[in-house]
């Protein structure tokens, strides 16, 4: 990432608005917006496969594996605003082949962590999902607040945007669709 390109752009943008980039307050924002977007773009050259890894259980586990509620931060690639909210990725793994739940956490991280749209992002997680694990099935969905909506534009204030992502048996069977949006429901 080129902090030094995204310094100038930031004084140019200031300047273009009206501010001084000289004055006290402003002075070291450009500094500050590049270290910013140097952690919240950081997944950007990375792979999301590369967090996930698989091990396989002694007892062919083929049942249903959840994690609710993974929260996350993008920024609309449209907009350059942020997105955020949490992600809920439910899988039925095959012959026994897993991963840690952390590892579903750091795909989630580094997914977001890039430009992006969160149709895309469901997309990106169910494929790495699939491709490192091979699941019987794989449900991602992401519920969302689209800055790009509540602070500027149409401006509805807690509006959410829910995207999913089914593959496998959860593409072909409603009722096991069904049962997760109940889990995700459930303790809330």
């Amino acid at each position: 990432m080129d902090k030094k390109k995204i310094e100038r752009a930031v004084r140019d943008i200031l300047e273009a608005i009206g501010e001084n980039p000289d004055r006290e307050g402003l002075q070291r924002t450009p500094e500050r917006v590049a270290e910013m977007y140097e952690d919240i773009l950081s997944g950007t050259n990375q792979q999301p496969e590369e967090h996930l890894e698989f091990f396989s259980e002694d007892e062919k586990y083929e049942d249903l594996i959840m994690v609710k509620d993974i929260s996350f931060y993008s920024i609309c690639e449209h907009h350059l605003v942020p997105f955020f909210g949490k992600v809920h990725i439910a899988y039925v793994p095959k012959e026994g082949r897993i991963t840690g739940f952390s590892r579903l956490a750091r795909l989630v991280e580094t997914v977001a962590r890039r430009l992006q749209l969160q149709e895309r992002m469901n997309k990106m997680i169910a494929d790495a999902i699939v491709n490192v694990l091979e699941p019987l099935g794989v449900l991602v969905i992401v519920e969302a607040e689209q800055m790009c909506m509540t602070m500027r534009g149409i401006k509805k204030t807690e509006s959410r945007t829910i995207t999913s992502a089914a593959r496998g048996v959860f593409k072909e069977d409603s009722a096991a669709r069904a049962e997760i949006m109940n889990l995700i429901k459930s303790s809330r």
